[in-house]
């Protein structure tokens, strides 16, 4: 079976991609568990050339935003579609006209060519989406559950509403099997810091233990709902085999983050025993981003998602300890 991961050259695209080939099949639309022959990490940039070492994978060079690139990538052949691609949550408050292209145009792009697929072939392929707790807003209470009410307040949040919806609306159709998770913030992510609001929630862990100081820009008491990208991938790949009727009348699920301060997050990489050199915490609070984190969920909980079956994280400690062992070791 081909199986297409838009994002596929960013850092959970990449690591999704590396579980998929680990595992070797997946539930192709016929219900049946098929052997993954191609895997296409589609992106603007491509991955590591050490990652295309795997003869079932190729990477395609493109823009979500061009329908007819997108159609070329996500054909006939295609049984499944992991659609993570997206103008991040203050690029796309900043060029609001970008983030409607790329987390609108462009998901509407990836399901008009499943939609397609799925007609050429006779089958209906599976397309899990990445949402985001963005599409709460407003008075959040500081534990978001099942029952809290969508109400985005950022660009960002509405398109990524308007994407589960979509989802839900293309699978009513019997057009694809449609399936949206809205995750948490993803820590750690390894690399040079991202233009997301929540980029220090990672900076003030990946940093220090690079040795790098770290000022970080909100409280030390400030607090947010996360996940580390061992339990987001293993989330993405729960969703794909699920039974999409366990859902309900909408294919969009929470994910179960848990909470952590940021001066938790400081004392637990202090803590660390390292014979590495570690960079300096700090915290000097920039308004702008102060703001934003308050009006942000403290933490998040389903019981719907844990009644399926969906992984979580624990605590701190042991997500810096996956993010060493994965990404220092």
């Amino acid at each position: 079976m081909k199986v297409v991961i838009t994002g596929g050259g960013g850092f959970i695209g990449r690591q999704l991609a590396q579980r998929i080939l680990a595992q070797g099949e997946l539930t192709g639309p016929s219900g049946q568990r098929e052997a993954v022959t191609d895997l296409v990490l589609f992106d603007m940039v491509a991955p590591p050339e050490e990652e295309l070492a795997d003869d079932r994978v190729s990477a395609v060079v493109g823009d979500i935003t061009d329908g007819d690139v997108v159609a070329g990538v996500i054909d006939a052949d295609t049984a499944s579609v992991f659609h993570l691609a997206s103008v991040v949550s203050a690029g796309a408050e900043a060029d609001f006209d970008l983030g409607y292209r790329v987390n609108l145009d462009g998901t509407r792009h990836v399901l008009e060519a499943a939609r397609a697929a799925g007609q050429a072939s006779g089958g209906t392929p599976r397309v899990v989406f990445a949402s985001s707790l963005a599409a709460y807003g407003g008075e959040v209470p500081d534990t978001v559950m099942d029952g809290t009410p969508i109400t985005p307040e950022t660009s960002y949040g509405a398109q990524k509403v308007i994407g589960e919806y979509l989802i839900t609306d293309y699978s009513r159709k019997g057009y694809i099997d449609g399936r949206a998770m809205r995750l948490p913030t993803i820590v750690v992510r390894p690399g040079k810091p991202n233009k997301a609001a929540s980029g220090f929630a990672s900076g003030i862990i990946r940093e220090p233990l690079n040795g790098v100081d770290m000022v970080c820009p909100v409280t030390p008491e400030s607090r947010m709902a996360i996940m580390s990208p061992r339990t987001v991938v293993s989330c993405f790949m729960y969703m794909h085999e699920l039974d999409a009727s366990k859902l309900g009348a909408s294919r969009a699920l929470l994910l179960s983050g848990f909470s952590v301060s940021m001066d938790a997050a400081a004392t637990a990489v202090r803590n660390v025993q390292t014979n590495r050199a570690k960079g300096e915490i700090t915290f000097k609070t920039d308004p702008a981003t102060q703001a934003i984190v308050d009006g942000w969920p403290k933490t998040t909980h389903s019981d719907k998602a844990g009644a399926l079956g969906f992984p979580s994280d624990d605590n701190i400690e042991d997500v810096i300890a996956a993010y060493i062992e994965d990404e220092l070791d």
